[in-house]
């Protein structure tokens, strides 16, 4: 390679280094994504969120609990005077639990969507930063065989 070739490379790495280097993209998060969420997507995290905590768990506990003891009618024998209105099976029990999986399945596969979606972000990204990666590689792989030929086939000495 010529001269002018090994010193077009030098210019080149000398302003990519002036310049800062390679682009650093920022991190894709989660945050974000939500606030570029409509309200119905707000609402649906809120809800997924709440449902996947022992905090859901406790009040599902207490709910039941309370549920069972009202209608099995052990309140009314203690004395409290709340009269059973679901009576053992608990139609109306089963009835709004069965309702409530069905919601919470939706806020579950609406919760995977946004996942997904941050995912597929996070991997174009991902495929941006390794592209300008092989080119920088390709660049400094071409600029050690200027340096190795400059090296092995000096010029000759006047």
């Amino acid at each position: 390679m010529s001269s002018d070739a090994f010193q077009n490379f030098v210019h080149y790495v000398l302003e990519w280094e002036r310049s800062g280097g390679a682009h650093v993209p920022k991190p894709i998060t989660e945050d974000e994504h939500l606030q570029r969420a409509s309200g119905e997507n707000r609402v649906a995290v809120v809800i997924t969120d709440l449902a996947g905590s022992m905090r859901f768990v406790y009040l599902h506990l207490t709910w039941f609990a309370l549920w069972i003891a009202i209608n099995a009618g052990l309140l009314v024998a203690m004395g409290a005077g709340l009269v059973p209105f679901d009576p053992f099976p608990f139609g109306l029990l089963t009835l709004v639990v069965s309702l409530e999986a069905i919601f919470l399945s939706t806020f579950v596969m609406i919760a995977q969507n946004r996942q997904s979606d941050i995912a597929d972000r996070r991997a174009q990204a991902d495929y941006a930063v390794n592209v300008r990666a092989e080119e920088e590689i390709a660049r400094l792989t071409k600029m050690v065989a200027l340096l190795l030929e400059k090296e092995l086939n000096p010029p000759p000495q006047r």
